[in-house]
């Protein structure tokens, strides 16, 4: 077999699985200001749960009682994307420390750096400067830099995995099949999202909506209680 063809790409998302906010519901203190300056409203925010969605499919959910649509808000997105990390910069300085990395996110990402079967990027809801923005500030940013899929690319997780696997072969320069693609992630959106393109999903119970019954319920190929077992969580990459 050669190297291009025992390749695994780990696609990893970002909250509840590597990071989390100090206190639930956190990010209204940010996104609330975003879509009241763009948009005029709110609109349904704070009344669903918003865990596995991207930040795209969050504004069209809030917003859509409203009149918006995805093309509607797809056409104020610089605009959006430039007041939401302004009001997130905002609310991260002010409420330091904000976000903390879950307990063995380092080690993990560190382990499957040096093992040369590997290589991380991120496929997460949140959009790419604030994916980058909640990882540098708990010291993971240095583990991404590959090209990954995020909030912004689309409503519909389910897109993610497809936008990601073309961003990777672009860059790596050689083919890879969907089934070299790992997704890990802590919701039943992400195991739907890696069905959907045929990558394999590693699900883990460290999100606050999730159980992991309730995440073994959507038979993800493996189920981690956390990643603070690396020997673990190396296993169960190899076995995939």
């Amino acid at each position: 077999m050669n190297q291009s063809a025992s390749l695994r790409i780990i696609l990893w998302d970002i909250d509840g699985t590597l990071v989390r906010s100090h206190r639930p519901g956190e990010f209204t203190k940010y996104m609330i200001p975003t879509l009241e300056h763009v948009f005029g409203t709110a609109g349904r925010l704070g009344e669903f749960t918003v865990s596995g969605m991207t930040d795209m499919q969050i504004a069209l959910e809030a917003l859509s009682e409203h009149g918006h649509t995805h093309e509607t808000i797809r056409l104020r997105l610089e605009d959006w994307r430039e007041i939401f990390m302004r009001e997130m910069e905002r609310v991260t300085t002010e409420h330091a420390p904000f976000f903390y990395a879950l307990h063995g996110a380092h080690v993990a990402l560190a382990a499957v750096r040096d093992d040369s079967r590997y290589l991380s990027s991120l496929l997460t809801g949140n959009i790419h400067s604030a994916a980058h923005l909640k990882l540098r500030l708990v010291g993971l940013e240095k583990f991404f830099t590959l090209p990954g899929a995020f909030g912004e690319d689309s409503h519909d997780r389910r897109d993610l995995p497809a936008i990601a696997h073309h961003r990777l072969e672009a860059s790596l320069g050689f083919t890879l099949d969907p089934a070299q693609l790992i997704i890990i992630g802590d919701t039943p959106n992400d195991i739907a999202c890696a069905r959907h393109h045929g990558c394999r999903a590693v699900a883990v119970a460290t999100g606050r909506s999730h159980t992991a019954d309730q995440l073994r319920a959507h038979n993800p190929d493996a189920l981690l209680p956390d990643l603070r077992d690396t020997n673990l969580l190396l296993r169960t990459l190899a076995g995939l």
